[in-house]
């Protein structure tokens, strides 16, 4: 998907026909399947729901040049007015349908239920211009036919978000879908999905919830040690690099037992509410995937944490102790490295993103340039995307950061 006609294309051909249940392969009526996508296996919670964020016309600073500009998104550019379909502002004798006149009012992210997202190309607020995916297959048909002829995607688009949830009867799991595309300044689409799955069993067997229950009483007891060794060394007790880490898989236990209750009350809520309505309601899972994540991110630093603890348990092996008695020696050597390592990175990330941001998605941006140079410093990474990019900046670029990266900097 490249342009706006050829998005429209695939949702009124392709999306639109595929969140309902269709004839079964024979030509016979899908019967008992209300509420199913096509394939027959997945319920659909509620309905779909589109959301467009769009920006502001603004006058531009040369207006000799151009009158109007189109920028970027942002939260201070984001447009919030109230249209009329068509994105006027006068009235219309036109009949519309609800829901296309609902489609052109904005709505806040309290009242969709949604919250900030973060894409490829920026960071986009809650709230939107949404239309529902209710009602009969023709009827969605027509309304998406009426919103193309009004334009309701045009150039001032920045994000359309296409989010829905699913619930598969088979295995009892439900995943929430978002499909994001960005519409660029220069007139490019990018699209990405991502599709989440949400087991709402806290505990599959009986060792996970045992080891849990081991682990949270080892949590508590490392806690009273650390709380004396504070009050005996006060000060001098964060002057230790052990006490750091212990202090780290504390703070992360502690904070994935507060994440996992504030998850648990979560899936009781939603749980609630498919209940009620038997699923005949929209309920977004967006508040549900960011507890999971936050969740995943404190039990890998209590991983991580964890692992360098081992070097301190397994001190009693020769080879062990004396590795940490010669980076205890070079520590100071160790930090001028890094820190003439991290301004050569820093200044090579400065220039392969400046350069290429516009050539290469792995350049996309500063986080994925950064990645992209790290698999460059492994030499896991493929030069001929590089090459190709430019016949001169290309090549040049790359072997200026195997010298002074890989030949200068590793193999000091």
């Amino acid at each position: 998907i490249n342009t706006i006609d050829e998005y429209w294309y695939w949702l009124e051909n392709s999306f639109v026909s595929n969140i309902r249940a269709q004839q079964w392969y024979n030509g016979d009526i899908s019967q008992y399947l209300n509420g199913f996508l096509n394939d027959k296996s997945n319920r659909l919670i509620g309905w779909a729901t589109i959301r467009q964020l769009r920006v502001k016309s603004e006058l531009c600073p040369n207006q000799r040049v151009i009158s109007i500009c189109k920028d970027s998104y942002n939260f201070f550019n984001e447009e919030t007015q109230l249209f009329q379909p068509g994105w006027t502002t006068n009235a219309t004798t036109e009949e519309f349908s609800s829901s296309v006149i609902q489609a052109f009012n904005y709505s806040t992210s309290d009242e969709l239920d949604t919250y900030t997202y973060v894409g490829e190309f920026g960071t986009y607020s809650g709230g939107g211009y949404v239309y529902e995916f209710r009602g009969p297959l023709s009827d969605m048909k027509t309304n998406l036919s009426k919103l193309h002829q009004l334009e309701w995607i045009d150039e001032k688009t920045r994000a359309v978000f296409i989010q829905l949830t699913l619930y598969n009867p088979s295995v009892q799991l439900l995943t929430a879908v978002t499909l994001l595309a960005e519409f660029l300044p220069t007139g490019g689409i990018y699209t990405t999905a991502r599709f989440e799955p949400i087991n709402f069993y806290t505990f599959t067997s009986i060792l996970q919830l045992v080891c849990t229950i081991v682990y949270k009483f080892f949590i508590i007891y490392f806690m009273i040690i650390e709380i004396r060794l504070v009050l005996e060394l006060r000060l001098k007790y964060f002057h230790q690099f052990w006490s750091l880490i212990q202090l780290g898989i504390i703070g992360c236990s502690l904070g994935s037992i507060g994440v996992y209750f504030w998850r648990f009350q979560e899936t009781n809520r939603i749980s609630h509410l498919f209940k009620q309505t038997n699923g005949y309601i929209y309920i977004n899972l967006q508040i549900r995937v960011y507890v999971n994540d936050i969740l995943t991110f404190l039990l890998g630093y209590c991983c991580f944490f964890s692992m360098i603890k081992f070097v301190q348990l397994f001190r009693f092996n020769q080879r062990v102790s004396l590795f940490a008695e010669t980076l205890k020696y070079c520590a100071k050597e160790l930090i001028l490295f890094s820190i003439m390592f991290t301004i050569i990175f820093i200044s090579d990330l400065s220039l392969f993103y400046l350069l290429f941001v516009s050539k290469l998605s792995s350049c996309s941006s500063l986080l994925t340039t950064a990645q992209m140079l790290f698999e460059m410093t492994l030499m896991k990474f493929d030069a001929s995307e590089i090459m190709g990019a430019d016949a001169f900046l290309g090549p040049f670029c790359f072997a200026l950061f195997m010298f002074l990266v890989v030949f200068g900097c590793l193999s000091m």
